[in-house]
């Protein structure tokens, strides 16, 4: 980074641009990881991996044999001969075949028709639903793993937490910001700066700051970071810029470590080149090499499908489900399957008929999946009605709320209590996940 705006831009976190916590990455990283779940070589690990833009749930998991969908969708529906079969009545898409031979290994769990009441079909408004794990019509200031994060990993440092590929969720969002987000770990490194014996150089450190943010002969007192929104965890009797001098400091000792984990570490399988595969790939590495993150978040977009939605949706299910095949293989080869869950996501579905245009338009319930250790897999409960009569403004009606979803995988996986989190219990989904 040379400039005060990429600095500023590449360090905002937790969805409302406040300032990565001093400790992040700090030289105790590894002693700090040793919070809710044990040590770093032993810590359940969560993958949330969202399929932004509304992708269309009912051709990617399949009603097989459906007259109703089959009228619906004269020119999109999948026929029995092409999907990849799970049960009688339900299959895949067939571009999903590495999920297919992820679920025959008993390592998917699909969950039919997850939403919530008076659903809302704005992909702002919808997403934000999912990513506060509020009600339709409330608003909440903090993600629901940020309050995870605030409740449960107070110990921890920002690592606790990292978007690759996208920019920071507001899921992350919590009332002590942590997490870390970024396309590629050099994306935080500060040239000119020096290791000295003990670590960074000081004296080029705080040189090289300067000269990034062209302070020389400026004013110092760091007054126009009250301009920043979020709330910045600045330590008492600490001026601002000495907090944003170690705030850099200690990012780039991150963006080290994860340089030396990408750089030496290597997959134990091929992955694909693709965005989601170079994603996965990076994800697996920083596993092995023992990176103390709790929730790595993973996003995929282009699932907006109003025209021509065949082969769109075909290339983005491919590119899904061959790096997540990938990803489990490569944990499995590690001995670290049995302790990441993997929770994929869209924040609706589309309508059961199909538009003028060959695609679908914005919906309501849709299929969630669940990946990996402590999941049995299967087919959760039977294929939701898509006779007229029971569709919700020609929408599959939900059955499945998904903070149930999450309740789940906070109790049963994570290890900890899920009202503090989602502000009140949800029921869990004993079908598909088992006790911790």
């Amino acid at each position: 980074m040379t400039t005060r705006r990429e600095f500023m831009k590449t360090l905002a976190i937790g969805g409302g641009g406040g300032l990565l916590m001093p400790s992040l990455f700090s030289s105790a990283l590894a002693a700090a990881a040793k919070g809710v779940g044990g040590g770093v070589a032993d810590a359940p690990i969560l993958i949330v991996l969202q399929l932004s833009g509304g992708n269309d749930g009912l051709n990617m998991v399949v009603p097989m044999g459906n007259d109703d969908y089959a009228r619906a969708r004269p020119k999109l529906a999948i026929g029995r001969k092409s999907a990849l079969s799970l049960t009688a009545d339900t299959g895949l898409h067939p571009a999903l075949a590495g999920v297919k031979g992820l679920y025959d290994d008993g390592q998917v769990a699909v969950v039919h028709a997850v939403g919530y009441p008076n659903p809302n079909r704005s992909h702002f408004r919808a997403m934000e639903i999912w990513q506060t794990a509020a009600d339709a019509d409330r608003y909440e200031d903090y993600g629901w793993i940020g309050r995870y994060f605030d409740r449960y990993c107070r110990a921890m440092d920002g690592s606790v937490g990292v978007a690759i590929g996208g920019p920071s969720p507001q899921a992350f969002q919590a009332a002590s910001p942590k997490g870390l987000s970024f396309k590629e770990p050099s994306q935080l490194q500060v040239r000119g700066a020096r290791a000295g014996r003990g670590g960074l150089d000081g004296d080029a450190w705080h040189e090289a700051y300067e000269d990034m943010n062209g302070l020389d002969g400026e004013d110092m007192s760091g007054a126009t970071i009250g301009a920043l929104t979020g709330k910045p965890a600045i330590v008492a009797g600490q001026s601002p810029l000495a907090f944003l001098e170690q705030t850099a400091r200690d990012a780039q000792a991150g963006a080290l470590r994860m340089e030396r984990i990408q750089r030496t570490g290597r997959n134990l399988v091929a992955f694909p080149t693709t965005g989601l595969g170079r994603d996965c790939s990076l994800v697996a590495r920083l596993i092995a090499g023992e990176m103390p993150t709790r929730v790595y978040y993973l996003s995929l977009g282009g699932f907006d499908t109003h025209t021509n939605q065949a082969g769109t949706q075909e290339r983005l299910l491919r590119e899904v489900g061959d790096a997540l095949a990938a990803l489990l293989a490569d944990l499995k080869a590690q001995g670290n399957r049995e302790r990441v869950q993997i929770v994929m996501f869209s924040e609706f579905g589309r309508r059961v008929k199909e538009n003028a245009n060959g695609g679908t338009d914005h919906g309501a319930a849709g299929p969630v999946l669940i990946f990996g250790g402590g999941v049995r897999g299967g087919v959760v409960g039977a294929y939701p009605s898509l006779a007229a009569a029971d569709l919700e403004r020609g929408d599959v009606s939900f059955r499945v709320d998904f903070r149930s979803i999450y309740a789940t995988l906070l109790e049963r996986h994570l290890g900890v209590a899920s009202a503090p989190v989602l502000g009140r219990q949800y029921p869990l989904c004993a079908e598909w996940a088992r006790p911790v």
